[in-house]
């Protein structure tokens, strides 16, 4: 089995709240994240997928293929967005880097089969110093 990955990137804006607490138990518990004027970041995504290498092309998958679906069903929809408001596999997710990395996954797993390989993970670094990574478990 080979693994192969594929970086894209996305800018967003969120914030980290519970629409039922108020605004001071929101601060206390998600701190800046919960700025009632939101927040951004440059986000970086690693897909990583898994598969046999074909021996007449010498690859798993063409990394185009990849990519494109990734700027179909993910890119279009995240880049320059407010991932609270804009984003339609979002809708009512608190979106923390663990959720929308396992929103992505579930976005993508079945058109990545599709391809022909198996989605082994996907990655999401929200800043320098915190990602998150999700298995499918």
């Amino acid at each position: 089995m080979v693994y192969i990955t594929r970086r894209e990137r996305f800018t967003a804006a969120h914030k980290l709240y519970r629409p039922e607490w108020s605004d001071e138990q929101n601060k206390a518990v998600f701190g800046g994240c919960s700025n009632p004027n939101w927040h951004g970041h440059n986000y970086v995504l690693w897909v990583t997928v898994k598969g046999k290498v074909n021996p007449e092309l010498g690859y798993v998958m063409n990394l185009k293929d990849l990519s494109s679906l990734l700027k179909e069903k993910v890119i279009d929809k995240l880049d320059h967005k407010n991932l609270n408001l804009d984003v339609d596999f979002l809708h009512g997710v608190m979106t923390s880097t663990e959720n929308v990395a396992v929103a992505i996954w579930n976005q993508i797993a079945a058109p990545v089969a599709a391809l022909g390989v198996q989605l082994h993970s996907v990655k999401i670094q929200e800043t320098e110093n915190n990602f998150a990574e999700y298995f499918g478990e």
